[in-house]
């Protein structure tokens, strides 16, 4: 990374401020180059912007010297008025000095490499600048201060030790060591493996926050679940009419209920069809529910036919008796079930409120997340595995057993990039005095 880079860090078009970063090892000769002259770390100057001996702008100029900055190298900020011919001027002023524009993510990827932060910090950065909800945003700063990578800290020392007991054995028979020392590392694996367990008997909870908590509304043609979809999403999203059928495609929406990100979807009514396109909309239906966190099965005394919930609903699910100003509806047993009306809006508050304590149940929890991204839950699967393999070698053959952990301490580097080799042999020398 020997060249300096540039970009724009705030969005594209007309506006009061527009910031420009530089990165690199040409950052303090570009400003110099751009008539800035010397400016004290940290401070904010404002300096005149000049090309070619033309003014380019009157700026407010923050110099960072590496790697005490965002990237570990020198940058700098470019405070400029927001005008287009302002960002264009300054844009090929940085070229013609030698810089290049960031390709997406670098100031971010340098950071990395930098050793300024880890991957999963790294990633935290993104959801930060995604995040649309009171959740996203505190779930991507956990991560962002250092709670996930926390979480994998301690899966670490667990390996780490049981990594440090096998090779041992393996690597230094001759010294002063107890005798089966690596199989005194089964009730250091059989916690980690525990722990590992654990992390992915968790793992939606961080993916439904980072990418939203799946809602499906089911039930027969005409149960009312288009007009609760317009209800809950709070506008006409789903055309509502007396004939039966009208849905026949799975409408989504994307709304806030309780600090969290929901996707709310409408889907066609659930009955037998010949009509080919209805049937393809009750197939998808059907194949969204079972990818649902949530159903809520909407029933009305104005539906006929055979009731789908029957043969589908089942614990966890919730039933929306909807049209109770026009008759009462027999809820399935031992099934949760609310009383409402989307007309009059008798009972929504009550659902508001249900779904928030659902969605608050769900999604919240004592401990951070240890998988946010399914990058993040198929390591953990690898490293599973492995250590399930390592566990199951460790009276047979300790040096598979290494083997195979060492297949578990790459899985997990790949989400922070934090373990090596130097960290077993660290713990090998520390806990057992080899080579003294």
């Amino acid at each position: 990374m020997t060249d300096t880079i540039f970009a724009l860090a705030t969005p594209p078009g007309r506006g009061a401020v527009a910031i420009i970063r530089i990165s690199g090892p040409a950052t303090a000769e570009v400003l110099k180059g751009l008539g800035v002259g010397t400016v004290k770390p940290r401070l904010a100057s404002v300096r005149n912007l000049r090309w070619q001996e033309q003014l380019i702008d009157q700026a407010l100029v923050l110099f960072f010297v590496g790697p005490n900055s965002y990237t570990g190298e020198d940058t700098a900020e470019l405070h400029l008025h927001g005008g287009r011919a302002v960002i264009e001027a300054t844009g090929e002023a940085l070229i013609g000095l030698g810089l290049r524009p960031a390709e997406a993510g670098e100031f971010t990827r340098r950071a990395f490499q930098n050793g300024r932060m880890d991957l999963a910090q790294a990633e935290a950065v993104a959801d930060l600048i995604d995040a649309e909800t009171s959740a996203q945003k505190a779930q991507a700063l956990g991560q962002l201060d250092g709670a996930l990578s926390q979480t994998y800290a301690t899966f670490r020392a667990d390996l780490l030790k049981a990594m440090s007991l096998v090779e041992a054995e393996i690597d230094f028979p001759d010294e002063d060591v107890p005798d089966n020392l690596a199989r005194t590392a089964g009730p250091v694996l059989d916690k980690f493996i525990a722990d590992l367990q654990a992390a992915l008997a968790d793992s939606d909870r961080g993916r439904r926050v980072r990418e939203g908590y799946r809602i499906v509304l089911l039930g027969e043609t005409n149960a009312g679940k288009s007009s609760l979809f317009n209800a809950l999403t709070a506008r006409e999203a789903a055309i509502v009419t007396p004939i039966a059928g009208t849905t026949r495609d799975v409408l989504d929406a994307d709304i806030v209920i309780g600090g969290y990100a929901v996707t709310l979807s409408d889907t066609a009514g659930l009955r037998d069809s010949v009509d080919v396109v209805e049937a393809e909309g009750i197939r998808r239906a059907r194949a969204r529910a079972e990818n649902a966190d949530l159903r809520i099965w909407v029933r009305s005394p104005q539906t006929v036919g055979d009731d789908p919930a029957a043969d589908y609903i089942k614990p966890g699910d919730l039933q929306v008796l909807n049209k109770s100003d026009l008759g009462a509806v027999t809820p399935k047993d031992d099934i949760e079930h609310l009383s409402l009306s989307t007309v009059s809006g008798q009972g929504m508050d009550a659902l508001h409120q249900w779904l928030a304590t659902r969605l608050a149940r769900d999604l919240s929890g004592a401990d951070f997340p240890a998988v946010t991204r399914e990058r993040h839950r198929r390591r953990l699967v690898e490293a599973l595995e492995a250590a399930h393999q390592a566990r199951r070698a460790l009276d047979v053959a300790p040096e598979m057993a290494g083997d195979d952990l060492r297949r578990v301490s790459d899985a997990l580097s790949r989400v922070t990039g934090a373990i090596g080799v130097e960290d077993v042999l660290g713990e090998v020398f520390s806990s057992f005095c080899i080579g003294k």
